[in-house]
């Protein structure tokens, strides 16, 4: 190359150089500006939980709730996240427990809660009916066709919630929209969901990496999309809906008409209703997209958290867990789960310090240390809110360093769950396809034998009692 040449790539290197490094900053400030709404949000939502009107209200004045419960062998204290159904403070509801075979290890754990609560209306199902691939709905088709509300509230087993949690719910659902609700006021409330809030029974690694990721980025950044509501974003741990309305849409994502009914204008041979999201892995996020989208409702969420028990969760159960969500996730929103790294604090401070260092002469190791000093007092921040407290004393060190590592981990378990197309869940093998639908799998792909920490997940299920501390 002549040296004529290299004088004239210089000063367009120079500017494209100039060019990428402003947008980095830009980026990194949007960045900010959500993650201190998230911040904000849960400041303002979570840090006062004021008891419902509802919760003392004659039965025959609320609107009746199905509380339906899905169930699959003992999982991380199963009675006290079911028994927190029973303590319900709302007059009117019923609870629908559902197992898919006779012999499954949840049905002790269940009688003992109906013979504790004789005078509570609840009864349990076993068997489940065929629909699809995805076992929970298989599970709960039943209930879901038996419930006698119209209003049903579908819990996973590893979730325990606040006593008023279905009061303030029902609130958010059928209420006029308040000043601080997070949806539009033009739209109708179809859907109220609930933040997840992980604690741990166990200290295994990956309990402890999981309780990081969902208490702190995870919750902010739920909490900040939530607030925008460009679009659906809805994590299915807790789902508060109507029945009608899941079945007027079969998750195509295309508009109806309003007066569409199950009856009505709808094509007989095309599936609607909760059987129709049985192809899908993440059916409570379709559930939640398809109500969005079709009917044009729009979500809410109440000022309670869903407390996700977490057991003995390996290093390997962790990585394997969030490869799989990337997995599902890249076939639904590929646009947002192609700039996911550019979302954590790693990759986005490496650029960033770059983009400084060019423009300014800012140092590296100066920006870093302020960037993941803040990044970690905002996350704590969250964490505090949705606790109700600050992370304990006692525990604060090994929380710092579990959100370390999980700030580290996040670009390889992303990479990683970019490579492939197939899913372990409960046991079962799925290859993840078009838009989030799955089928079975055969194989090995999901599984790469040749890294070996993370080569195999030894996820154990079982019944951990919750210490006092916890259920404060």
């Amino acid at each position: 190359m002549s040296s004529d040449a290299l004088v004239d790539s210089t000063p367009k290197r120079h500017t494209a150089y100039l060019v990428l490094s402003a947008v980095g900053i830009g980026w990194y400030l949007v960045l900010w500006s959500l993650g201190l709404l998230g911040c904000r949000t849960a400041r303002r939502r979570y840090r006062l939980r004021p008891r419902s009107p509802l919760a003392s209200a004659p039965a025959a004045s609320v609107p009746g709730v199905s509380i339906l419960r899905p169930l699959k062998g003992l999982d991380t204290n199963l009675y006290e996240n079911l028994e927190s159904t029973f303590t319900q403070e709302y007059p009117n509801y019923e609870i629908i427990l559902s197992v898919a075979d006779e012999h499954d290890q949840a049905l002790p754990v269940v009688r003992d809660l109906l013979a504790k609560y004789p005078n509570r209306n609840a009864r349990v199902i076993v068997g489940e009916e065929v629909v699809g691939v995805n076992p929970k709905v298989n599970n709960l088709i039943r209930p879901y066709r038996q419930a006698a509300n119209d209003i049903l509230w579908v819990l996973d087993s590893n979730i325990m919630v606040a006593p008023g949690t279905l009061a303030r719910s029902v609130d958010a659902l059928i209420g006029p929209p308040s000043s601080s609700s997070i949806s539009p006021p033009s739209r109708r409330i179809g859907l109220v969901h609930h933040v997840p809030f992980a604690f741990a029974t166990e200290p295994a690694l990956g309990a402890r990496l999981e309780e990081a990721f969902l208490n702190t980025n995870h919750a902010k950044m739920y909490l900040a999309i939530n607030t925008v509501a460009v679009d659906s974003c809805v994590v299915g741990k807790s789902n508060l809906y109507r029945r009608s309305d899941v079945e007027r849409v079969n998750g195509s994502l295309k508009p109806i008409s309003p007066s569409l009914s199950a009856d009505g204008d709808a094509d007989p041979s095309e599936d609607r209703g909760l059987a129709a999201f049985g192809r899908f892995l993440a059916e409570d996020n379709m559930i939640a997209s398809a109500l969005w989208h079709e009917l044009d409702v729009r979500h809410d969420l109440s000022c309670d958290v869903a407390r996700n028990a977490i057991g003995r969760m390996s290093l390997s159960d962790y990585v394997w867990r969030r490869v799989r969500w990337i997995r599902v996730r890249k076939h639904m929103v590929l646009a947002a789960t192609l700039i996911e790294p550019f979302t954590e604090s790693v990759v986005v401070g490496l650029l960033t310090s770059t983009s400084l260092h060019y423009l300014f002469h800012v140092p590296r190791w100066l920006f870093l240390g302020c960037h993941f000093a803040t990044w970690l007092a905002v996350d704590l921040d969250v964490y505090a809110s949705l606790a109700g407290h600050p992370v304990p004393d006692s525990s604060r060190w090994t929380f710092v360093g579990a959100w370390l590592m999980r700030e580290v981990l996040a670009l390889p378990i992303w990479t990683l769950g970019m490579l492939g197309n197939e899913v372990d869940w409960r046991g079962r093998r799925y290859r993840v396809l078009q838009n989030g639908a799955v089928e079975h799998a055969q194989g090995s792909e999901g599984r790469f034998s040749w890294i070996p920490w993370f080569g195999k997940s030894n996820e154990a299920r079982g019944y951990h009692p919750l210490s006092a501390v916890d259920a404060q």
